[in-house]
Order: C-alpha cells, then structure tokens, then sequence
C-alpha cells in the first residue's frame, strides 16, 4: 500500500444518506475471487439510471466522494471499499461512516473524512455549483479545502488509522513491523511446535 498524505482532485458529490454496503457493491460482485476489478460494480444498480451522478461527465475521474451521512452501513464487506479505490476514488468524506467501513477504509489505502455536517453540505454544494473545484485532504494536518471557495473544514480520523495511511501499512505491513520480534519469538519456540517464517 502507498502511503497517503496529501492529495489534490475533484470530487462527486453524492447527495444520499445511509448509503449501505450493498448499495456501494451489490452482492452478485461478491463472487470475483481476485480483488481487482471491482470498479465497474461500483453503485451498479443506481448506475442504470443515466442521470446518476457517477454517469454524469462533468465528474468524470474525480477522486474524491463527498456523501450524506451514514456512508458505508450494513455488511462487514471490503468489497465495498476495493470497489471505490477500483473506481479511483482515494478519500471519501461524510458526516458519519459504518464502523466496518470506517476500519476497512484505512487497510486499504482509503481516507474516510469524517467532517461536521454543515462542512459535508458546504462542500457538496461547492462542488454542485463548480464541478471543476479541487479539494485537498490533508491526512498529515487533519483538514480538507477547497481554497478557490473558501474551504477549510478539519477533519476527524483516529490516530492508527492516520499512521497506517501515512506509512502505507495495510495489515501485512503492521505486522511486518514486528519481524525482529517475530523472528525472536520463533527462535526460541520448541521445535516440537509448528513455526513460522517470515
């Protein structure tokens, strides 16, 4: 995983709350075994309907999702998150996420911004009225602006989450981390006892 700690692009502004796991992903994409390819299930049962705002060219390659509140409930799935870095997406900002989101977010490389809910509305009309405005999400500073509206507005994500981004450690670089002691504990394990390398 590449760390992550500041980044500049546009964003889709998706004006729904309680968007569910099974919405971001529907479960007939649950089936794929690798965990690439996931992009083109993105929201794919409201992407039928051609005046969808991912369908819309004016957000076309925009990195960044700005949503209602409650982003990411119901399943425990990470698909719904291999789905949005897929589709290109880097952060996703809301008022609230599902807890399970909210933890997968981060192992893969994703920014789950939780800012207030005035700062979600402000943004998500900044970006109605201007498709083009860019927004940067400070991971390192804990902010997001958009500086050509005016845009400043802090951010909350807890302090592991924020390490692991800026390290670029998904849960096989954490426990990398610890290979010295890994590696200790081993040696001095008997060897009646199954081992591990690393």
């Amino acid at each position: 995983m590449e760390p992550v700690r500041i980044f500049t692009g546009t964003a889709v502004p998706l004006d729904r709350s309680d968007v569910d796991t099974d919405q971001i992903i529907p479960s007939d994409w649950l089936k794929r075994v690798e965990r690439t390819g996931f992009g083109a299930g993105l929201f794919s049962e409201w992407r039928d309907d051609r005046d969808f705002v991912l369908n819309q060219p004016q957000y076309a390659g925009a990195t960044i999702l700005i949503a209602g509140p409650n982003f990411g409930v119901g399943s425990s799935r990470e698909h719904a998150v291999w789905a949005l870095v897929d589709y290109g997406f880097k952060a996703v900002i809301s008022p609230r996420f599902g807890d399970i989101f909210l933890s997968n977010s981060t192992r893969s490389g994703l920014v789950p911004a939780i800012v207030r809910p005035e700062d979600a509305r402000t943004l998500m009309d900044a970006v109605i009225e201007d498709p083009s405005l860019e927004i940067t999400v400070d991971v390192e500073r804990r902010v997001v602006e958009a500086p050509k509206a005016g845009i400043s507005a802090p951010f909350v994500i807890n302090d592991g989450a924020r390490a692991r981004l800026l390290q670029g450690l998904d849960d096989i670089g954490v426990t990398l981390a610890h290979e010295d002691a890994i590696e200790s504990f081993e040696s001095r394990r008997s060897p009646l006892y199954p081992s591990v390398s690393v």
